[in-house]
């Protein structure tokens, strides 16, 4: 993979980004993001989370369409191809999914608006980093020979891997939530797909597929954003753990935090 790009304003936001992920490892440590089941007011405003998620995730559509089109190669079939996949999962993470919450009357909100300022510098950074490098293709790597190199091949596999776990789990969370909760106020137990194995597979789900996405872009981008994603998703995939066997006493004593059978 290479470094600096000799476009010195996307080297300094590569920079930032990876700078930024140390801050939140670190930060794992001592905290988890103040939105959900851990969401708190000491840190200001909450807002409900179908807004919270939207307005997060919306520069990774945004700024990265906006990046994209910029770029002289933005019609060649590799940048095609990868933008492609960045839409199919922004359509999910920055779309579906939000607009797919049930919001419960009277219910206050859970999503802090320390994290939407947070994550929309996150997907600022990510949405302006990829589609800039799709579109503009800085050494020359994405050439039509780059979607039949084993990097891409295994990369895609495991991104798509990761992306259908992902996308299952929040599927049967969000159908137990329907059936057996109308109300939507109280947590259950969920079962089936990777919930038989660990508590969180949708954050295992996301870890993988960003994986995957380092893997098939063979950038320094997607490394940024594997590190951030996995720096906020394992301390929160412990915490989630200990909370479902704390309010659970009946929670599967076989059941992992995040990795099947390890951890």
């Amino acid at each position: 993979m290479h470094w600096y790009t000799g476009d010195t304003f996307y080297d300094t936001v590569l920079t930032a980004a990876f700078a930024f992920a140390a801050f939140v490892i670190i930060g794992g440590f001592f905290a988890q993001s103040s939105y959900g089941r851990f969401s708190t007011t000491k840190l200001g405003l909450n807002l409900n989370p179908k807004l919270g998620w939207w307005l997060m995730e919306i520069p990774a559509t945004v700024v990265f369409l906006i990046s994209y089109l910029a770029g002289p190669q933005r019609f060649e079939p590799t940048s095609l191809v990868l933008a492609g996949i960045w839409m199919l999962h922004y359509a999910n993470r920055g779309w579906f999914f939000p607009l797919a919450i049930r919001q419960v009357p009277g219910k206050r909100g859970t999503f802090n608006i320390s994290v939407i300022v947070m994550g929309m510098l996150v997907t600022s950074m990510h949405g302006y980093l990829n589609g800039t490098l799709f579109s503009h293709d800085f050494f020359g790597q994405y050439t039509t020979a780059w979607l039949t190199d084993p990097r891409f091949l295994v990369g895609l596999v495991i991104y798509l891997c990761g992306f259908a776990l992902l996308v299952n789990s929040e599927s049967i969370v969000r159908n137990l939530r329907d059936k057996s909760n109308p109300g939507g106020a109280e947590y259950r137990i969920p079962f089936g797909g990777g919930f038989r194995f660990v508590t969180s597979p949708a954050y295992l789900g996301e870890i993988i597929a960003w994986s995957g996405f380092a893997v098939l872009t063979w950038a320094l981008p997607g490394v940024a954003i594997l590190l951030i994603t996995a720096g906020n998703l394992i301390p929160r995939a412990l915490g989630t753990h200990t909370w479902y066997r704390d309010k659970f006493p009946e929670y599967p004593t076989d059941r992992k935090a995040l990795i099947p059978y390890v951890l």
